[in-house]
């Protein structure tokens, strides 16, 4: 991997495994929303045209400018909000933890992490005909800390990413060796 540290916390020895974001899908859902959104005024303004007499006022032009101006700055804004929380959410699976690195807002992030060898389960969860089709859903990891459950939340290929957490999990507690056999005790 090219990356010599890539979230705040990383240990010197500590190896990236596996970096995750929101499955596309998610993204492309907001991106189709967005532009809805854009293009409904022009289909309002064009209706408004054809079916009233209200536009062939300049007033009524110029207030009409103005809140669509408004409108556009507001929906700008918004989408720039929602893809930063879509690119800036990230789980990272290392050697040595697994860390959640979450954005809240514009101005706040959260960063948690655990080690592997508090993991106690870890479940896969796919549920409807879109994210089945797509291969995304959600990874529950159950652990004995503070707090009992971390979720990545809509990512791709759930399954995979639990047999890799199981696998680091059971090499970290000594019952696989690094080639991935079962160890005689």
């Amino acid at each position: 991997m090219p990356y010599s540290t890539l979230f705040p916390g990383q240990e010197p020895n500590e190896k990236i495994i596996k970096l995750m974001r929101r499955h596309w899908w998610i993204l492309f859902k907001t991106i189709f929303l967005y532009f809805i959104l854009i293009l409904l005024p022009f289909v309002l303004k064009g209706i408004i045209i054809n079916y009233t007499v209200l536009f062939e006022s300049e007033v009524v032009s110029v207030v009409f400018g103005l809140f669509l101006s408004l409108y556009y700055f507001f929906i700008i804004t918004l989408f720039f909000r929602a893809w930063l929380d879509y690119y800036l959410d990230i789980w990272i699976i290392t050697s040595e933890r697994v860390v959640n690195v979450e954005q809240k807002n514009l101005f706040s992030r959260r960063i948690a992490s655990f080690r592997l060898y508090r993991i106690q389960d870890v479940t896969a969860d796919v549920k409807g005909i879109l994210p089945t089709f797509f291969h995304y859903g959600n990874v529950h990891i159950q652990t004995a800390g503070a707090k009992q459950e971390f979720i990545f939340k809509q990512i791709s290929d759930p399954y995979t990413v639990t047999k890799i957490l199981i696998k680091l999990v059971n090499w970290k507690k000594g019952i696989l060796n690094k080639q991935g056999v079962l160890q005689n005790n």
